[in-house]
């Protein structure tokens, strides 16, 4: 058993016992910095679904094999769901085995920023969309080549768009 798949394991045992949910809210505020697209809290409170705005704009977590889109094999775009900026790629998604949609790299360099969060004590690299600065998951240095990145994506964090794989 690897690192990833144990700790996969030990949130799914976690969820359970809390009764699944959410794992993990974050004091922290995904809308702190400047951004191509801003919205109130009640705006963003408005557009969203609970979940949603719990992951995209206060950094929870969603629990693992929560998600439709970590089993989705189609060609498409991954959207963020706060702005509908296209984040992600089919192209570029892997099986993990961790329970969350993963990704080896972003569909462009510009789509999405990232940070360094301690929340877990030790630093944890943070991805968020660049225009809305919505929290969309953490990137690790366990994923496959070309990048060997794995961008462990929230899925209620993502709209998936059927069809070119492309953002052109």
């Amino acid at each position: 058993m690897n690192r990833r798949h144990f700790l996969a394991g030990g949130l799914v045992a976690a969820t359970t016992a809390l009764g699944g949910g959410l794992l993990f809210r974050s004091r922290a505020s995904a809308s702190e910095g400047e951004f191509p697209v801003t919205r109130t809290e009640k705006e963003w409170r408005k557009i969203l679904t609970p979940d949603q705005y719990a992951v995209l704009r206060e950094e929870a977590t969603e629990r693992p094999f929560s998600s439709q889109l970590n089993d989705n094999k189609k060609a498409g775009l991954y959207a963020c769901a706060g702005c509908d900026t296209p984040v992600y790629s089919s192209e570029t998604k892997f099986d993990s085995g961790t329970g969350w949609p993963s990704f080896w790299a972003p569909v462009s360099e510009e789509a999405v920023a990232t940070r360094t969060d301690f929340k877990l004590v030790y630093p944890r690299t943070e991805v968020h969309c660049a225009t809305c600065g919505g929290h969309l998951g953490h990137i690790f240095n366990d994923g496959p080549q070309p990048t060997g990145k794995r961008h462990c994506i929230n899925g209620v964090a993502l709209n998936f768009k059927p069809g070119l794989p492309t953002a052109s």
